[in-house]
């Protein structure tokens, strides 16, 4: 009974996607262990409560190791842990990075191209009344535009036009810049997980096994080969024996962390803690990427009412320079103050948030021990390239032109954070290393490529160790311009195509 077609692991957005596609053929007897339970609190499901989910018994609990850009302070990593993983307690965002980010794909790995990429991008979704050249109309994540927008996102759009960015109808479209209402994974009011969309509504197939509150603990590698998963649910040791396949899919944290712990990595970080060398890949671990945020908080100058939807309901996805190929910033209304809790901040209030897209830092994801319980080392090394920093000063410049047009006049109180006397590029610098956090968009730390610092090859094999893929956001060689999860699913649908060759 514990000998499966196929192992995966993980339930976050691509586990879910992978479990459920493999056990369409009846013939494949699927495991699925995920570390979290099978449900969470109720608020997980109310789209404005997501921030309260952080920290909560659904999360991780992540922290980084100290980052240098803030003083040497560690910042929150929240990861999702239960059923559909980020997805269940993310911001909802349902929005692809530009072509161009996919197209530079294909050079590190043929076959995962804009093109290649976007049948699997429409399955993904049921997106009603968009171009059905460019959106799906029969996939499991139903996605839309909010619904009862709030008044200060019409504020935002005005603003946004004002300052000269054109209006996009679909940025999952033909036409990927501009200010646009991004879709949502929000339907009838309700959060829709990858859990939801994709998991649950197959749960009563006889030929799928979900065992959650599930722990793997290390991959086992015999003769080259993944031979066996070991984990433990409430401290009672299994093992699963995959006859085809194993697939990984912990996410960009959960995935090197679990390769490394299974002795696949640089040997010398291995060592250094006790762990036995089955595979020396460089790369596991060794590049991790991250978007940087921030943002300019007001006071308003009347209440603002309470958000129906993700608080964050419109976006201008654009460009930094005009020179650029594509859009290498998201400025969009928060319609609620967002700062770190330890920056005093109004109470009534509203964010001009704005993220990095293309930034150009490296971090890393080690380990910490031997011991499968003990979190990895994350260094997400926020600004360790100079230049970002000088991009998100630049960025901070375009959220203010934003912020100050006549088109919030109404909302506008004062600008408290960082205040409108902060004009100098040094203090702004400053504040911008004090109130910077993560946009939540770890990838690539099990990158896709044929180079020798490549984790997996471009069908998604770990190289060096049979039987053995890897298919989730730690796979992306570089990071999209967007929120990561729409191309996580498409990914994770690709992958199950691979597999069930």
């Amino acid at each position: 009974m514990d000998q499966f077609e196929y192992v995966v692991v993980g339930a976050g957005s691509a586990g879910c996607v992978i479990a459920a596609r493999l056990s369409e053929d009846p013939q494949n007897r699927v495991l699925l262990l995920e570390a979290g339970a099978a449900d969470g609190p109720e608020i997980m499901a109310v789209p404005p409560d997501w921030p309260r989910l952080i920290g909560s018994e659904v999360d991780w609990g992540y922290t980084t190791v100290p980052q240098p850009a803030a003083g040497g302070i560690a910042r929150r990593y929240p990861r999702g842990k239960v059923l559909g993983g980020s997805s269940s307690i993310n911001a909802m965002a349902f929005i692809r990075g530009h072509r161009t980010n996919y197209d530079e794909w294909a050079a590190a790995a043929t076959g995962w191209g804009y093109e290649d990429l976007l049948p699997f991008f429409k399955r993904t979704e049921t997106a009603q009344g968009r171009d059905p050249a460019y959106r799906g109309t029969d996939g499991p994540m139903r996605v839309a535009p909010a619904r009862n927008a709030h008044a200060l996102s019409y504020a935002f759009l005005d603003a946004a036009e004002g300052a000269g960015y054109h209006r996009s109808d679909d940025l999952n479209g033909s036409d990927q810049e501009g200010v646009c209402w991004w879709d949502l994974n929000i339907v009838n009011g309700i959060r829709q997980s990858a859990a939801d969309g994709y998991l649950r509504p197959a749960l009563g197939r006889a030929n799928l096994t979900v065992v959650t509150n599930a722990l793997v603990h290390r991959l086992v590698v015999s003769d080259g080969r993944c031979a066996a998963v070991e984990y433990s649910v409430n401290g009672e040791g299994r093992r699963a024996y995959p006859q085809s396949e194993t697939i990984l899919s912990a996410g960009s944290i959960g995935s090197a962390h679990l390769l490394l712990l299974s002795g696949i990595g640089p040997a010398d970080q291995l060592h250094a803690v006790g762990v036995d060398v089955v595979a020396d890949l460089t790369g596991v671990g060794t590049i991790l990427y991250d978007h940087p945020l921030a943002g300019v908080t007001y006071a308003a100058a009347q209440p603002v009412p309470p958000g129906r939807n993700n608080h964050a309901e419109i976006v201008a996805a654009v460009r930094t320079t005009p020179d650029l190929a594509a859009p290498d910033l998201h400025i969009f209304l928060a319609d609620v103050p967002h700062h770190p809790p330890s920056m005093p901040g109004p109470a009534n209030g509203y964010t001009i948030v704005f993220s990095l897209l293309r930034p150009h830092s490296r971090g890393s994801v080690r380990l910490a021990s031997a011991d499968p319980a003990t979190s990895p080392l994350i260094d997400p090394n926020f600004f360790g390239d100079g230049r970002d920093l000088a991009l998100m000063l630049r960025a901070l410049g375009m959220a203010r032109e934003v912020g100050s047009s006549p088109a919030f006049d109404e909302w506008r109180g004062e600008e408290v954070l960082p205040g409108s006397e902060v004009r100098d590029a040094s203090e702004l610098r400053d504040y911008l290393c004090r109130v910077f956090d993560t946009y939540h968009h770890p990838v690539g730390t099990c990158r896709m490529g044929t180079d020798p610092g490549a984790v997996v090859d471009p069908q998604l094999r770990v190289h060096g160790v049979d039987g053995l893929r890897v298919a989730d956001a730690s796979v992306m060689p570089t990071l999209p311009g967007a929120n990561p999860n729409a191309t996580v699913l498409a990914i994770a649908e690709r992958a199950a195509a691979l597999v069930g060759r």
